[in-house]
């Protein structure tokens, strides 16, 4: 094999995954990251990564990912606490649905191990550019010294400034209307655990709004809640005393966030306004936004995190864009081809399944009923397996990735026709989002009120 140099913006888990892919297949590969990485007393602050801190859910692709790629980074992350988990289907039958682990847990033993690579380098620095000559890619500009490369990957995320300028515009997607805020916890010693409707995750659909919590490893969790963008009262759930006591309010939360179950380990964690945004390698007129440059990861793909799919749709693409490299060498073209359509194909669809669902969700939180002259979203023929034994018999591809939400066409009109008989999916008790937004109201005037402490 012909070795490739090859220059990688960004070192998260995008540009560390592939990064350390080809230094192993041989390649000379750079990888430049503003951050330092951990500091010595073993703190990492990941500034300007907003979602490092924030709740993850790793589906069981990602172990599998790993164990492919970077079999080192897998026993690392075992090592240091996660802890795979399965899910037992209607049949009986157990299938790997993920593993619980915090970001940071994971993406401490992925840098781990991609700097154990011995033809990997990475770079603390700002990349200002990629370089190009007669119309293709042959380098980056860092702090302005100039690296030469065969191919440029842009792993910076979705946001990355540095190819701004070259970066196709979104194929679908955009603001979701739908924000979170959330919180992470441990379980006391010996205490159990609350509420659970998956190895992975719980989530409770109310009136307005949604509660979820995701599992991670040694008895740490996350508590999210969800709510749409354009409720401002919501927005100060940003507070500690508005979360604790919105925690507090809603059932299933109450009995996780108990003082006598857990204790909180973070502040409360604003979150943005949610994006679904999928872009592919190509201008509008079907040509590579800049040839020997390929975008992957968030650069290329975005989601809600209700579902816990952004660490995994990064890593299919990972491996991926591995494969069409072993395959294509340094023909930077047929790889940046070859890869928009495997990405169009296999990518696309979950971010349409989530612009779909979310827009959904976000009408009926807004008072609407569902209509059932429309394709019905994920969510709703997902819901609808509560009363189906068929539908749910059909749903464990997609609940586990390994079918595209196209799986779920099959079972439809099972669940139109239940909808269409006016059964509507049960609401979990608790106070509807008016009711959430008086107890905000009153949790916040309380602590003004409340004496300051010396």
């Amino acid at each position: 094999m012909v070795s490739v140099r090859v220059a990688i913006i960004g070192a998260g888990p995008a540009g560390l995954f592939v990064g350390a892919g080809l230094a192993r297949r041989g390649h000379k590969v750079i990888a430049v990251e503003r951050d330092p990485g951990p500091a010595a007393d073993g703190t990492w602050p990941r500034r300007g990564v907003m979602q490092f801190h924030h709740a993850h859910a790793f589906r069981h692709q990602v172990a599998q990912a790993l164990q492919q790629e970077l079999p080192e980074a897998l026993q690392r992350w075992l090592a240091a606490g996660a802890e795979p988990v399965k899910l037992r289907m209607a049949d009986g039958a157990e299938i790997p649905m993920g593993v619980r682990s915090r970001r940071m847990t994971f993406e401490r033993a992925l840098r781990a191990s991609a700097l154990d690579e011995p033809g990997l380098q990475i770079r603390r620095g700002h990349v200002e550019d990629v370089t190009s000559r007669g119309g293709r890619a042959d380098g980056i500009r860092v702090d302005g010294v100039s690296l030469p490369a065969d191919l440029v990957i842009d792993a910076s995320g979705r946001a990355g400034r540095a190819t701004r300028s070259l970066r196709p515009e979104a194929a679908s997607g955009g603001p979701c209307g739908i924000a979170y805020v959330d919180r992470q916890y441990q379980l006391h010693p010996g205490a159990g655990p609350g509420p659970l409707a998956s190895p992975i995750a719980w989530q409770a659909d109310l009136d307005g709004y949604q509660a979820i919590i995701f599992l991670h490893e040694q008895g740490i969790f996350s508590v999210l809640l969800v709510r749409p963008t354009a409720d401002p009262v919501l927005s100060q759930l940003r507070h500690e005393a508005a979360f604790t006591a919105a925690c507090r309010a809603i059932p299933g939360l109450a009995d996780w966030t108990s003082p006598d179950r857990a204790r909180p380990i973070t502040p409360v964690l604003p979150g943005g306004p949610l994006l679904n945004a999928y872009r592919g390698q190509t201008r509008r007129d079907g040509r590579l936004a800049l040839p020997g440059l390929v975008f992957v990861g968030d650069a290329v793909a975005t989601t809600t995190p209700t579902f816990g799919r952004g660490i995994t749709t990064t890593l299919l693409q990972g491996q991926q864009l591995l494969r069409l490299i072993d395959e294509h060498g340094a023909d930077a073209d047929t790889v940046g081809e070859s890869f928009d359509s495997w990405c169009a194909e296999q990518i696309k669809p979950w971010v349409d399944d989530h612009v779909h669902m979310d827009e959904s969700t976000r009408r009926r939180w807004a008072g609407e009923d569902v209509d059932v002259s429309l394709p019905l979203p994920s969510d709703l023929i997902l819901a609808a397996a509560e009363a189906d034994p068929v539908i749910r018999a059909a749903i464990g591809g997609y609940l586990a990735m390994t079918a595209l939400p196209s799986s779920l066409r099959a079972v439809e009109p099972r669940a139109r026709a239940l909808y269409a008989s006016g059964w509507r999916p049960r609401l979990v008790p608790g106070p509807s989002r008016n009711q959430l937004a008086g107890i905000v109201r009153t949790a916040l005037h309380a602590s003004a009120a409340a004496p300051a402490t010396a």
